[in-house]
C-alpha cells in the first residue's frame, strides 16, 4: 500500500485479535503473539525488528513494501484445538491522527483479558524495593493509557473510514488478515533431543556495549544474551579466541559454587554446557587451581553429564594436536570422565596417510583418542556424499562414549544448507534436516553475534571481511534500530534454525514410535529432505511431514 508523494507517506498500524477455539480456549495475545517488521541487511530480508503488537506503528515511505513477521507462540499447557484469530492492518497518512475502530465482542474481550493482566502484574509489585516498584508502575501506566485508546475506539468515540488507496483525504484504510494456529495435543520436549551449541563472543559484547571484563554490567549483558537465546532450544556458550585457534569456551560466567551457576546449569532448557578451561589464555598456577576447583564442584552435580569442554577449534597439524592432548590430560587427572570436543576439517597435514586427504579427515579419533570423545566435523567435507558418514561413524568407539557431531561455518555454500544470508527460506531449515538424517547426535556453530567490531550499541552492523554474509552473524544488537531495544534483535536465519530444530523433534518422536527406517521413508515420501543438494523449496513439503506425523501418532495411541 503506497501513497503518491516524498519523506513519509503515512504509517501502518497493527492490531491483533481474537485467537479463540471453538471451545473457547483463547491464546493470550499480550505473551503468545508477536510481531516484527522484517528489515534488510545488505538488501537481503533478515532482520526481525520487534514492534508493539498492541497498536503498533509502522512507518511507511512511498514505493515501500513493509513485511511483518508473526510468530506465535503455544505453551505447553494450551488444550488443543484449531485458533483462529486476526491481524488487523490499519493504513493512514502522515498527518493523520488515528486510533482504530474496534468494536466487536472479541476485541472487548480482549481489553477485558488485558485489563486483568494488568491487575496481577500490579499485584506482582507489591513486595519489590521502590525502584523497581515504579519502574512496574511506569509500564502499568503505559498499557493503560493504550487500553483507554482502544476502549474509547470499541465504544465509538473514536473511529475510522475506509478509503481507497490513492484518496488524499486523512482517514485510515484496514485490511484483516484471518489466522488459523492449530494445536495439536503433543508437546516437543523442554530439554531439546539434539545438544545444539552455539558461541557467542565475549569480546563482542564487551567492545560494542563498553562493558568491563568481569563488571556487574558484564555479567549482567551475558546473562540477557543468554536467557535471551535459551527460548530457541539452543545451548549457548561465550567464547574468547587465543592465540592460533585456541579457544576458551564457557556457558555460565560465574564460579561453580555460584547460586548463579546452578540456576544455569540445571536449567532444563539447556541440553549440555561448556565448562571453562581457564589455562587456556593464561597459564598460570592460579588458572589451573582455579579449573581443579570447578571439577570438583561439578563432578558432585547431578549435571555434570551435561559438561563438555571446546579447547581448539579446527587443529591442522601435529603440534596443535598435541596441545590438545596435553589439555585434555590436565582436565582428565581431575575428571577422568570429562568430556572433550574437537571440531576439524582434515586430518593433521603433517602426517602422510594413503590415499590421500580423506583418509587423514577419517582417521583422525585414532589420533586424538583418548582426548577426544566428540568428534565435531564439517559438514563441507562431504559434499554430497552422504555414504562417507558411515566411514566416520565406522571409527568411533561408542562403548567409550565417543560421539559424532558436525557444524557448518563458511561451508559448505549454496545449494547446500548452510545459514548465509541471502540463502532460501527451507535450505536454512535444511541444516537440521541434514543432521537428522545423517544421524549426528550434536551440533556446533562458532558464531551467533560475530560481526566486525564496534564501539557503541547502535554503531552500524558490518559483517566480518573474508566471510560469506551472514556467517558467524545470527542476530544484531537491538540498539542498532532502535536506542530503546535493549534485547538481541533475531534475524530470520535464527528463526528458521528454531523451525528445523522443532522438525528435529518432530521426526525424533515418529521414529521413537515406529522406528527410523519408517521416518527416513517419511522424509522421502514428503519430499522434505533427500540429500544436502535434494530438499524442498515449497514449505508445503514441512507441514505435510508435521501433519503426517500427527496424525499417525493419534491413531497409534
Amino acid at each position: 500500500m503506497t501513497w503518491n508523494g516524498g519523506g513519509i507517506a503515512g504509517y501502518v498500524q497493527v492490531h491483533c485479535a481474537g485467537f479463540c477455539s471453538d471451545a473457547s480456549h483463547r491464546l493470550e495475545i499480550q505473551k503468545c503473539i508477536s510481531i516484527r517488521q522484517v528489515m534488510p541487511m545488505l538488501g537481503v530480508p533478515d532482520a526481525l525488528v520487534p514492534i508493539e503488537s498492541f497498536n503498533c506503528k509502522v512507518a511507511l515511505r512511498p514505493g515501500e513494501t513493509v513485511s511483518l513477521w508473526v510468530s506465535v507462540y503455544v505453551p505447553p499447557s494450551q488444550p488443543p484445538g484449531i485458533y483462529t484469530g486476526e491481524i488487523i492492518i490499519n493504513a493512514l497518512r502522515s498527518d493523520a491522527i488515528y486510533l482504530p475502530s474496534i468494536g466487536s465482542t472479541t476485541d472487548t474481550e480482549e481489553i477485558q483479558n488485558a485489563l486483568k493482566d494488568l491487575t496481577v502484574k500490579v499485584d506482582g509489585l507489591e513486595d519489590k524495593p521502590l525502584p523497581e516498584m515504579a519502574e512496574g508502575l511506569h509500564a502499568v501506566k503505559r498499557e493503560l493509557e493504550q487500553l483507554q485508546e482502544l476502549f474509547l475506539a470499541s465504544n465509538g468515540q473514536l473511529g475510522s473510514r475506509s478509503m481507497d488507496v490513492d484518496d488524499d483525504a486523512s482517514l485510515s484504510y484496514a485490511v484483516r488478515v484471518k489466522l488459523s494456529v492449530t494445536v495439536w495435543d503433543f508437546v516437543i520436549p523442554i530439554t531439546p533431543s539434539l545438544p545444539a551449541v552455539f558461541g557467542v563472543s565475549e569480546t563482542v559484547i564487551e567492545d560494542r556495549f563498553n562493558v568491563e571484563h568481569r563488571s556487574s554490567a558484564w555479567y549482567d549483558a551475558l546473562d540477557m544474551h543468554y536467557q535471551w537465546l535459551l527460548k530457541y532450544r539452543i545451548s549457548p556458550y561465550f567464547c574468547r579466541w587465543g592465540d592460533n585457534m585456541r579457544v576458551l569456551t564457557y556457558t555460565c560466567p560465574w564460579p561453580a559454587d555460584h547460586p548463579k551457576a546452578e540456576e544455569y546449569y540445571s536449567d532444563p532448557r539447556l541440553s549440555v554446557y561448556a565448562v571453562a578451561y581457564t589455562p587456556a589464555l593464561s597459564n598460570s598456577f592460579a588458572a589451573k587451581e582455579m579449573l581443579r576447583k570447578e571439577l570438583e564442584v561439578l563432578r558432585t552435580k547431578n549435571h555434570w553429564k551435561k559438561a563438555y569442554f571446546y579447547l581448539w577449534d579446527e587443529p591442522l597439524n601435529l603440534e596443535h594436536y598435541e596441545m590438545i592432548r596435553s589439555m585434555s590430560e590436565e582436565i582428565r587427572c581431575t575428571a577422568p570422565d570429562a568430556r572433550v570436543l574437537t571440531t576439524y576439517y582434515c586430518g593433521p597435514n603433517d602426517i602422510s596417510y594413503a590415499p590421500g586427504n580423506f583418509e587423514a579427515f577419517v582417521k583422525v579419533p585414532s589420533v586424538l583418542r583418548p582426548h577426544t570423545q566428540i568428534f565435531c566435523t564439517s559438514e563441507w567435507v562431504f559434499g554430497t556424499r552422504e555414504d562417507l558418514v558411515n566411514d566416520i561413524i565406522a571409527e568411533l568407539q561408542p562403548e567409550n562414549h565417543e560421539e559424532w557431531w558436525t557444524y557448518v561455518c563458511m561451508g559448505p555454500t549454496d545449494p547446500h544448507p548452510n545459514w548465509h544470508l541471502g540463502m532460501r527460506g527451507t535450505q536454512h531449515r535444511a541444516v537440521m534436516w541434514r543432521v537428522w538424517k545423517e544421524g549426528g547426535t550434536g551440533f556446533l556453530y562458532w558464531g551467533a553475534n560475530c560481526y566486525e567490531k564496534a564501539l557503541s550499541p547502535g554503531a552500524e552492523v558490518r559483517f566480518r571481511r573474508g566471510l560469506p554474509p551472514g556467517d558467524g552473524v545470527l542476530f544484531y544488537p537491538g540498539q542498532y534500530f532502535e536506542p530503546s531495544l535493549t534485547e538481541p534483535v533475531a534475524s530470520l536465519r535464527l528463526e528458521r534454525l528454531l523451525n528445523g530444530l522443532q522438525d528435529f523433534e518432530y521426526l525424533q518422536l515418529y521414529a521413537s514410535r515406529f522406528g527410523r527406517p519408517a521416518a527416513l521413508a517419511l522424509i522421502e515420501k514428503t519430499g522434505l529432505y533427500l540429500g544436502p543438494d535434494r530438499y524442498t523449496a515449497d514449505h508445503g513439503a514441512i507441514d505435510l511431514m508435521r501433519a503426517e506425523i500427527y496424525h499417525s501418532l493419534k491413531a497409534d495411541i
